[in-house]
């Protein structure tokens, strides 16, 4: 997994919450198809990523990152539409959700899943 800037060059790397039992079970089902197409996996605890982001850990932790091979971030639903324009079979999503009333679908069910993610995965979290 990419620690320093020379691993990243010609790679980007999906950012996920490594605590999260939901997103580590789909990146680890996704990381062959990311692989194949240059885009490495990290959990978003991992010390280089804060370094990298310069972000508290509240706000690395809200949402789901990619590191473009140069350099740009990209958070939320945006990541998956990243993704899914890479991946042929996968494409038709991105086809989709990235039309005007699609995407906001995609960008508020994204918001209410990332908000309700630890409950999804059988992990809550939420104080009461």
């Amino acid at each position: 997994m990419p620690g320093t800037s020379s691993e990243f060059v010609g790679t980007a790397c999906v950012l996920y919450d490594g605590e999260c039992s939901f997103c580590t079970r789909w990146v680890s089902f996704w990381s062959g198809a990311l692989r194949r197409r240059n885009i490495e996996t990290a959990a978003l605890q991992e010390p280089w990523v804060e370094q990298r982001l310069r972000l508290s850990e509240e706000q690395i932790l809200y949402d789901i990152r990619l590191l473009t091979a140069d350099g740009d971030l990209i958070s939320g639903a945006n990541v998956y539409l990243y993704v899914w324009r890479r991946i042929w079979w996968a494409w038709p999503l991105y086809a989709v959700f990235s039309r005007p009333g699609c995407n906001k679908l995609i960008h508020l069910g994204y918001r209410w899943f990332a908000r309700n993610r630890h409950c999804v995965s059988q992990v809550c979290r939420i104080r009461r």
